[in-house]
């Protein structure tokens, strides 16, 4: 998948500090945490389920979703493992 346009995107809108592509082995998951940043991502390969406020929700390659600095969530990786871009948004006060 050639992210070079969301890429752009993200970073016209104030993402530009960090934007990384990560992967993940199967099966691993986290406890639930928060971090001190806005996050956006896009799955590129295998799945990616995201718990908050008591609701999972599972995304696949090609979906986007955001995490606001500061929302408690937990995560799990899928079966096969997880590729994903993501990108951070710091608030001015954190750079």
């Amino acid at each position: 998948m050639d992210t070079t346009e969301i890429e752009a995107k993200w970073e016209s809108e104030g993402y530009a500090v960090d934007v990384e592509r990560k992967t993940f082995p199967p099966h691993l998951s986290t406890p639930p945490h928060s971090h001190p940043f806005d996050a956006r991502v896009l799955i590129l390969a295998g799945e990616f389920t995201l718990t908050s406020q008591g609701q999972s929700r599972t995304f696949y390659p090609g979906e986007p979703f955001e995490v606001a600095a500061g929302c408690m969530h937990s995560q799990q990786y899928g079966p096969e493992g997880t590729t994903f871009l993501i990108a951070r948004k710091h608030s001015p006060t954190e750079v």
